[in-house]
């Protein structure tokens, strides 16, 4: 399914002229700089296989979710922000490099992101994704955005692959670049965003790999039915790019649910937990080691759990630091 973000309508009245630009004089610096960001709209980029058009710099952008709120700080653009939806079970922020960017935006609500919301909020840009915020059964899509006159932009991990509600277009780390390169263009930041991917890169190249490579499986959640990452979900690449093999990786979806029986067939040497929320890390530890189908996967025989948290293991600019983690755990699994 496409979708296509839609400028707000006061934008819509912005007077572009092609010609007779008035060059600021010498000294006005502001004017001049305000100009030279004038210039760099119209700009559009590719959402999901969709041509957008944004008509200027957002200045009163919402976000949902801790890993896409995390985006636009890295970025550089909380004081283009009119603030974050975000619950606050999802670990710490006050530890990483962009902290000072939640200090300088509003946390709106620890509740679901809703129109009501974005509107009070005066928004001129939504950044969430199909299951990070836009949802159908709710009426909140980029669409039903459109007709209130406020933008969008839907998360690349989220985007839907044409079959079904199947998500991923991308590799992971790809749907990362791709976003930081594409936000970097909507709020006329390329340059930060450039050197973002550019840092990331390297440090993802720069991890020592382990001696081989084991099998690893994501426990997100569910007793009954885990919920896992398949292919194009962040763990994909945060397990391969540390020297690991996601025994999941064939599932062409994101995040999705599978059955017990495939995990224990493929008999993963490592489980990673995805922290969040209730129940926690240690209560997901205990019951997987208490679970009867699991007691003879090599994973909970050996007591081989490692725990990241849930903004770590969505698509953010904590990926890179994530895939660092796992691989030094796992060069301890091998070596051992």
């Amino acid at each position: 399914m496409r979708t296509k973000a839609v400028a707000p309508a006061a934008l819509l009245t912005l007077a572009l002229t092609a010609c007779g630009a008035e060059i600021a004089p010498a000294g006005d610096a502001a004017t001049g700089a305000a100009a030279a960001g004038q210039a760099h709209y119209p700009v559009t980029v590719d959402n999901c296989g969709t041509k957008v058009t944004y008509r200027q710099k957002p200045a009163r952008a919402v976000s949902n979710d801790v890993g896409i709120t995390e985006l636009l700080l890295a970025l550089g653009v909380a004081d283009r922000m009119a603030g974050y939806v975000m619950p606050d079970d999802k670990g710490r922020v006050d530890q990483v490099a962009w902290k000072d960017g939640y200090q300088q935006t509003k946390w709106l609500s620890k509740q679901q992101i809703t129109k009501e919301i974005v509107l009070e909020a005066g928004a001129d840009l939504v950044f969430a994704g199909w299951h990070y915020g836009f949802s159908e059964a709710d009426g909140f899509t980029p669409q039903a955005l459109a007709g209130l006159g406020i933008g969008s932009y839907v998360l690349t991990e989220s985007c839907r692959s044409g079959k079904g509600q199947e998500r991923g277009v991308m590799s992971p780390l790809d749907a990362l670049y791709t976003d930081l390169a594409n936000l970097g263009e909507i709020f006329d930041v390329r340059d930060r965003a450039d050197r973002l991917i550019d840092g990331f890169r390297a440090q993802v190249a720069a991890v020592p790999q382990p001696e081989r490579r084991p099998r690893v499986f994501l426990y997100d959640s569910g007793e009954d039915k885990p919920y896992t990452s398949g292919r194009f979900a962040a763990p994909e690449e945060i397990i391969a790019k540390a020297g690991g093999t996601n025994v999941m990786g064939d599932i062409a979806d994101s995040w999705t649910t599978v059955g017990w029986e495939s995990v224990v067939q493929r008999d993963p040497e490592v489980i990673v937990i995805n922290n969040y929320g209730a129940p926690d890390a240690g209560a997901k530890a205990r019951f997987l080691k208490s679970f009867p189908p699991l007691a003879g996967v090599s994973a909970v025989r050996n007591d081989r759990i490692f725990v990241l948290d849930y903004v770590d293991l969505v698509e953010s600019p904590r990926n890179p630091a994530a895939i660092t983690a796992l691989a030094a755990y796992l060069r301890g699994v091998t070596a051992g």
